[in-house]
């Protein structure tokens, strides 16, 4: 077994669980401070972004990494790469949401070893099972303090991938062909995410990654089509900001979506590697490449 997926599955050891704020709050706690525990330990600026909710006080954690080359220009605005780490009740949510918070903790890794050509945020959002509450919140604050800002990418579920026929279900009402076997991963972004979409499509289109992808575009912020507004992207697209979920497409592949099934042996790790690849290059392309 690679080192890499060894530390991948020591990940997914401490992040499936239950973390839920009324029924499991202690886990959804050391959930957070796993999180940013491994977040400073890989060398990043980590915080907790405090908000208050249902009368109580919640954490959204931010890791943050300016260009290795200090030559470069810092004024360029960040990308932002976030997923939530909450999950339902009764659930322990390997792929809903541990396959994201993975990708977060890997990206940490291999990110702070290569020259960046912006900033990147790596963001683990709370509540968002609860109405996107966290990463509302953050965005909201985003706008009010007109941060320069790159967009961001969201990932939803996206370790659970199957090779039968018959593997994937069409979600109703869109508006674009999807495959009938679950091995792909979903994109969906807005208008004003077009450039932001482009540059993840062209490097999970890497030949080394061996990844397929199925892209959508949906007008406005998604408000014909609730099913692309189901995680914490749909809360950036609501201020205005681009914002791309990338996505297995949850309960139309995965057969343990919010149920007591969701754990780690029903995950696809070689996909996942494969999700955490194609991000990773998204992190690394030039500007001027994937600029609006």
């Amino acid at each position: 077994m690679s080192t890499r997926r060894v530390t991948i599955l020591r990940h997914l050891r401490a992040l499936v669980r239950e973390r839920h704020p009324d029924t499991a709050p202690q886990a959804l706690r050391q959930t957070a401070e796993y999180l940013a525990d491994e977040f400073s330990r890989y060398g990043w600026a980590t915080t907790r972004r405090t908000f208050h909710a249902r009368g109580r006080t919640f954490d959204n954690i931010l890791a943050v990494s300016a260009p290795i080359d200090r030559r470069e220009r810092q004024t360029e605005a960040p990308l932002l790469i976030g997923a939530h780490y909450d999950t339902v009740v009764g659930c322990p949510g390997a792929d809903d949401n541990a396959s994201g918070l993975v990708v977060l903790l890997e990206l940490a890794n291999l990110l702070r070893k290569v020259p960046l050509p912006r900033p990147v945020w790596l963001a683990a959002f709370n509540l968002e099972e609860e109405g996107l509450v966290g990463s509302k919140a953050f965005a909201g604050e985003l706008r009010r303090a007109k941060h320069p800002f790159r967009g961001a990418i969201i990932l939803e579920c996206v370790g659970y991938a199957r090779n039968e026929a018959g593997s994937q279900h069409q979600p109703p009402g869109i508006p674009v062909a999807v495959p009938t076997v679950g091995n792909f991963l979903g994109m969906v972004g807005n208008e004003a995410s077009r450039g932001l979409l482009d540059a993840m499509a062209r490097s999970a289109r890497n030949p080394e990654r061996v990844l397929e992808t199925v892209s959508m575009i949906v007008p406005g912020r998604g408000e014909q089509l609730p099913d692309t507004r189901r995680s914490d992207h749909a809360a950036f697209w609501d201020e205005g900001f681009p914002a791309v979920m990338l996505t297995d497409t949850a309960n139309f592949r995965n057969p343990h979506y919010h149920r007591p099934t969701d754990e780690i042996e029903t995950l696809n790790l070689d996909f996942l590697e494969r999700v955490v690849d194609a991000v990773a290059g998204m992190a690394q392309l030039p500007v001027e490449r994937d600029s609006e």
